[in-house]
């Protein structure tokens, strides 16, 4: 029986599966499901310990690059022996070179050596590359892609926006086919810096509503005065997410309020978070349940009150986009508290459909858990505030749409 021709299009991540990454798993998802046929490139080997279920529908191939060269020397070798002999060697070697005398990294280098073998190894057939994220994705795409003469695209978001320089966006904006982006704030500063701003395209992630069971009808009334308020949140123990300006709110609750906090998510900081808890003497009213699939994550926002993320921008410019996890609370009618930082208000009006405040405002922070808690009704109506707009303007299927046009134009174009 013979194979069918590989698909036209390869997908550059720089992981897969990863738990922290559900929105590209529903996109790759939905657009298998609309007739895409690609190949996953992986610069990453898993390191989750579990995956979500979404991760086991998506039915791609997945490749994995070598992580690190020197862990794979010969095939590095032999990438390089087929891509030197490709049109569009000298030109990417041109382009990799002037990227790193401005970026004197060992990651530069890594970049080159894996975009030599996925040129090498990648089928004739594939037309198209598109990665998710603009920094170390997107470079790998855009030198392998340049090597074979195919076109490259990007799906940018938060860290890959912010923490790398100008420079490198301009340059991968002039020669990328097309850029799309998930955060107005974030297509408004690429479509600054493109040679063309109509090559940016603002793209919400949106959520796939059909993932989700209906929301409870109704939650507990607890307010903190008898049983305690149970406060959820999810997010991963890094700087951007504020979980030190968490801490410092909860031990300025007043004394008399009840609550307790279920925290779901792995990070660098989980030891330090956890001591400033035992210091703060509220450690035994915190629950660290670290990673946890999707479907536990569903469960715990189905039984929390309250949900709270406290992101803010940390010192090396990294911060959240439009957190997929709060479009998952507002999904459950869960009552939002959040911060006014990237992309968060684009989706939560403070006061409409939950409450946001300052980032790395503790005290600000505390009372608006404070008053939530204490105002069942108020929180009530703004979550059901929250699911509606979810409903009505942050589906998965506008963005897909507009995915979908420019994909199937840059392919087009390269047929």
């Amino acid at each position: 029986m013979t194979e069918p021709p590989a698909p036209p299009l390869a997908v550059v991540l720089k992981g897969w599966p990863r738990l922290s990454e559900t929105f590209i798993a529903q996109e790759l998802k939905a657009l298998e499901d609309r007739g895409f046929r690609f190949e996953i490139w992986s610069l990453r080997f898993p390191y989750d310990d579990r995956t979500h279920p979404i991760h086991g529908q998506v039915k791609a191939k997945v490749r994995y690059l070598p992580e690190y060269l020197y862990q794979e020397p010969f095939r590095v070798l032999r990438g390089w022996l087929r891509a030197r002999r490709m049109q569009g060697y000298r030109a990417a070697r041109r382009a990799w070179l002037r990227d790193l005398w401005r970026d004197r990294t060992p990651n530069r280098g890594r970049r080159w050596g894996q975009a030599l073998v996925m040129a090498a190894e990648a089928p004739p057939e594939v037309r198209l590359h598109y990665a998710h994220f603009l920094h170390t994705p997107g470079s790998v795409a855009r030198y392998a892609a340049m090597i074979r003469g195919a076109a490259w695209a990007v799906s940018a978001h938060a860290k890959d926006i912010w923490t790398i320089p100008d420079w490198e966006k301009r340059e991968k904006l002039a020669d990328c086919a097309f850029l799309v982006t998930c955060t107005g704030t974030g297509a408004a500063h690429l479509a600054a810096l493109a040679p063309e701003p109509s090559r940016v395209s603002l793209v919400y992630h949106g959520l796939d509503l059909a993932r989700f069971p209906e929301p409870p009808e109704s939650r507990p009334a607890r307010d903190g005065r008898g049983e305690p308020a149970l406060i959820l949140s999810v997010g991963r123990l890094v700087a951007k997410k504020g979980y030190d300006d968490l801490l410092a709110a909860l031990s300025l609750l007043p004394e008399g309020l009840a609550w307790r906090l279920v925290h779901i998510g792995g990070g660098p900081l989980g030891p330090d978070l956890k001591e400033e808890a035992a210091r703060r003497g509220f450690a035994d009213r915190i629950e660290w349940r670290g990673k946890r699939d999707q479907t536990e994550v569903i469960a715990a926002l189905r039984e929390a009150d309250l949900f709270v993320l406290p992101s803010k921008i940390a010192e090396d410019g990294d911060r959240d986009g439009l957190p997929n996890v709060l479009m998952e609370a507002a999904s459950q009618r869960l009552p939002i508290v959040s911060t006014a930082v990237s992309a968060i208000p684009e989706f939560v009006e403070d006061g409409v459909q939950g409450r946001l405040v300052p980032p790395g405002a503790p005290e600000a922070l505390a009372e608006a858990l404070a008053e939530m808690i204490a105002d069942v009704a108020k929180r009530t109506c703004l979550a059901a505030a929250a699911r509606d707009r979810l409903a009505a303007e942050f589906g998965m299927e506008g963005g897909l749409d507009i995915l979908q046009q420019r994909l199937e134009a840059a392919l087009g174009a390269r047929a």
